[in-house]
């Protein structure tokens, strides 16, 4: 299953002099409890098409803003834990977008999942996926896929891209049996509208009707301001400096609706 026209470009693999593949990686977590479930060993690579508004790491935006890695070197860094994570956890590759850097993180999943037997998760937008074969996807145990608002316009007006492409990929993930954690960022006056919401927790519901137990979960995520200051330091205007996180009542009335349409929200 695969778009006509895939949407936007994944980088090359890349390989250093001595043959050894690389990416860029923006920063590196080794007790994430918010990324998949468990503890996790987080990874979040650089690059991102996407200009989200509320971003709170635009640091991540450009490529080679992150540091320089082999897969040798993070495979044997994900080592070190994997005892621990084999209970406890996994790894969870993130950004920026991983699919930017699909052939790098696809060899980390390969190689953590074959030589580690580490429970492995993708957090997407799953923007670029009609790009990669359904076969890339065979190291991956669960997919965390952010859906950041259900009208087509309002989406493309928050993130700079639009959404089809993501819905897409859901309904791919659906055909492949993948288990999905759905992220839904909740900003009062961007993804707060009760009709978009209902949207979303219909379209959701009807794909779960079609595999039920994959979808297992939607978290629901309270917008906050952190990462504000990046963009000052970054010389770019933060479009929601007078925006202020929802109120435990909104966050509530859009678990609800969700929880309304049988899936368990959190």
């Amino acid at each position: 299953m695969a778009l006509d026209k895939p949407a936007g470009e994944i980088v090359p693999a890349a390989f250093d002099a001595d043959g050894n593949q690389f990416g860029y990686i923006h920063s590196i977590e080794t007790g994430a409890a918010v990324d998949g479930p468990g503890m996790r060993f987080a990874l979040f690579v650089s690059g991102c098409q996407f200009r989200c508004l509320y971003c709170h790491n635009p640091d991540t935006w450009k490529l080679h803003n992150g540091k320089q890695y082999t897969v040798d070197a993070i495979v044997a860094e994900i080592a070190k834990y994997a005892s621990f994570l084999r209970i406890a956890g996994g790894l969870t590759i993130s950004g920026g977008e991983p699919l930017m850097q699909a052939h790098f993180v696809g060899e980390i999943f390969r190689r953590v999942k074959h030589e580690l037997k580490v429970h492995t998760a993708l957090d997407t937008q799953g923007f670029l996926a009609a790009h990669l074969p359904d076969e890339y996807f065979d190291n991956i145990d669960l997919v965390l896929l952010d859906i950041k608002q259900f009208d087509p316009i309002k989406y493309e007006a928050l993130t700079s891209k639009p959404l089809q492409p993501t819905l897409d990929f859901a309904e791919r993930m659906i055909h492949l049996k993948k288990k999905l954690w759905i992220r839904y960022v909740l900003v009062p006056g961007i993804s707060d509208d009760e009709q978009d919401v209902a949207g979303l927790a219909n379209y959701l519901s009807e794909l779960s009707a079609r595999a039920p137990s994959l979808i297992e979960r939607v978290e629901i995520l309270p917008f906050h301001k952190m990462g504000e200051n990046k963009w000052v330091d970054l010389g770019m205007k933060y479009e929601l400096t007078d925006t202020r996180p929802p109120s435990q009542e909104m966050v509530e009335r859009v678990r609800a609706q969700f929880s309304a349409k049988g899936l368990f929200c959190c």
